[in-house]
C-alpha cells in the first residue's frame, strides 16, 4: 500500500483531471470531493495515437456516464504534468490508470471502447465477487470462457486468493462460492480449493504441482487454444509462457494444434500456449523474412527465437514429435536477440518503415526521403564544383605566370643592342 503523501497525491489526481473531463473543460461545483474512484488517461498533445484515442474516449465517458457508473473519466496532459507521470510510471502515451482508493491499475489492453468500459467495471467492483446460487453460477459459466471461484470457508489459502485477485483483477473476473451451488458433474478433491473452469473441463489448483497461486492463475486465464495477435503475443511474454506454438490461416493445422492442446495438456501445459494467427504478416516482421502460408511455428517468448518444422506437418504424430524435438534441444532455433540480430532488426525496421511510407503516401515518401537526399546531393555538388574551380583558377594563374616570364626573356635580347649603342653616344 502506498502511503500517506500517497494518498494525498492520489486525492489532487482525481481533482485534477476533472478538469479534463471528456464533455467539459470544467466542472462546476465540488465534485471532486466525492470522487472516489476515476479512470484517467495521460497523453500528449503530440502523440497520433492519443488523438486516435479520443473519439473512443469520449464514448467511454458516455458509456459509463449512462450506465450510472461511480467511475468518473477524465484525461490529463502528461507533458504539462510531466511530475504527475513520473510518479505512476508513465512511460508512453496514451496510458489509461485506474485510481481506486490507494491504488492504481495500468490498462493494457486493446483501445476500444468496450474493452476500456469493462476493464473500468471489472476493476472498479470488489476484487472477488459472491457467487450466491446455482442460477447466478450458471450465468458466469456461460458469460465467460475462463472462469476462477473459490470454494470453502475462511482459510489462509482464501486471504491468497483475495490478494492475488486484488492484482490480477485488471486482466480477469473472480468468484467465490459454496460448495452447493456446483453441477453433480463436478467433484472436488477437497475444501478449500480454487478451480477454473474453461473449454468445457475444469482444473484445480494445487500449491506443491503448479507452484505459486498468482504464477497458476497468470498461466490459466486464457483458454487453451485461442486467436493470437500481437497484443496476445505480449501479455503471453509478461505471464511467463515459454514457448507459443501457433499456425497461419490452415484448417488442416488449426485442427491439429487444437486436438495437441486437448489430448496433450499435461504434457504441454505448463510450457505451451497453443493458438492461431490471420495472416503472415507479423511472422514475417518476427523472422524478418517471408513465410509461407500456411505455416506452423513455435517463438521462444524468453529470448525471441523461433523453430520451424524441418518437414511439412501433417500428422497429430508428426506435430508431437516438433514440439518434443523443441523441449529436447534437438529441434534448430533460429532467431534470438543476440547482438547481430539486433543490428539486423534496426535496419529491417528502417526498411519497413520506408517502404510502409511509399505504399501509403508516395509523394510524402519522395518528400521526406527525396528532399534531404536533394539537398545532401546539391551540397556534394557545391562541394566537388568549388574544389575544381579553385583548381582552375591555380592552373591559369600558373600559366600567365609561365607567359610572363617567356615574354621578359625575350625582350632582353632585342633591347640589348640599343642599350650598346646608347653607351657609345658621348
Amino acid at each position: 500500500h502506498k502511503s500517506e503523501g500517497d494518498f494525498r497525491l492520489l486525492n489532487f489526481v482525481s481533482a485534477l483531471f476533472l478538469r479534463y473531463m471528456c464533455f467539459s473543460k470544467h466542472v462546476s461545483g465540488n465534485l471532486a470531493d466525492s470522487v472516489v474512484l476515476g479512470l484517467l488517461q495521460f497523453y500528449a498533445p503530440w502523440c497520433g495515437y492519443c488523438k486516435k484515442l479520443e473519439p473512443v474516449w469520449y464514448d467511454v465517458g458516455a458509456e459509463l456516464k449512462s450506465s450510472g457508473s461511480p467511475v468518473r473519466v477524465g484525461k490529463m496532459d502528461g507533458t504539462a504534468y510531466s511530475g504527475m507521470s513520473s510518479e505512476f510510471g508513465v512511460r508512453g502515451y496514451p496510458t489509461i490508470k485506474l485510481l481506486k482508493g490507494d491504488l492504481a491499475y495500468n490498462y493494457k489492453g486493446p483501445r476500444t471502447k468496450d474493452d476500456i468500459v469493462e476493464f473500468a467495471n471489472r476493476v472498479a467492483g470488489p476484487a472477488v465477487r459472491a457467487l450466491p446460487s446455482k442460477q447466478m453460477f450458471d450465468h458466469m459459466m456461460k458469460r465467460h470462457d475462463v472462469l476462477f471461484v473459490y470454494f470453502g470457508g475462511e482459510s489462509p489459502l482464501k486471504e491468497k486468493y483475495i490478494d492475488m485477485a486484488a492484482e490480477l483483477i485488471v486482466y480477469t473476473y473472480f468468484f467465490s462460492a459454496s460448495e452447493d451451488v456446483l453441477p453433480e458433474s463436478v467433484t472436488l478433491p477437497e475444501l478449500p480449493s480454487v478451480v477454473v473452469f474453461k473449454d468445457g473441463a475444469y482444473f484445480t489448483y494445487d500449491e506443491y504441482v503448479d507452484g505459486g497461486l498468482s504464477s497458476w492463475v497468470n498461466k490459466e486465464r486464457f483458454q487453451s487454444y485461442l486467436q493470437i495477435d500481437g497484443f496476445t503475443l505480449y501479455e503471453l511474454g509478461e505471464t511467463g509462457t515459454v514457448y507459443i506454438l501457433y499456425s497461419t490461416n490452415l484448417l488442416t493445422s488449426t485442427t491439429l494444434i487444437q486436438r495437441v492442446a486437448k489430448e496433450y495438456r499435461e504434457h504441454f501445459n505448463r510450457d505451451f500456449q497453443f493458438g492461431h494467427m490471420d495472416g503472415n504478416d507479423y511472422i514475417n516482421s518476427l523472422i524478418m523474412g517471408e513465410v509461407s502460408v500456411p505455416s506452423i511455428i513455435i517463438l521462444n517468448t524468453s529470448n525471441e527465437q523461433y523453430f520451424l518444422p524441418s518437414e511439412p506437418v501433417e500428422t497429430l504424430e508428426q506435430l508431437v514429435h516438433f514440439i518434443n524435438s523443441v523441449l529436447d534441444g534437438s529441434a534448430q532455433a533460429q532467431g534470438g536477440d543476440g547482438m547481430f540480430q539486433r543490428v539486423k532488426r534496426v535496419a529491417f525496421d528502417a526498411k519497413s518503415t520506408i517502404m510502409s511510407v511509399f505504399r501509403s503516401s508516395p509523394v510524402l515518401g519522395c518528400f521526406l526521403f527525396g528532399l534531404p537526399l536533394g539537398v545532401i546531393s546539391l551540397m556534394c555538388y557545391g562541394i566537388c564544383t568549388a574544389e575544381s574551380d579553385d583548381g582552375q583558377e591555380d592552373m591559369e594563374l600558373m600559366k600567365r605566370d609561365d607567359e610572363e616570364e617567356e615574354d621578359d626573356e625575350e625582350d632582353e635580347p632585342r633591347q640589348a643592342p640599343g642599350d650598346r649603342l646608347q653607351r657609345k653616344c658621348p
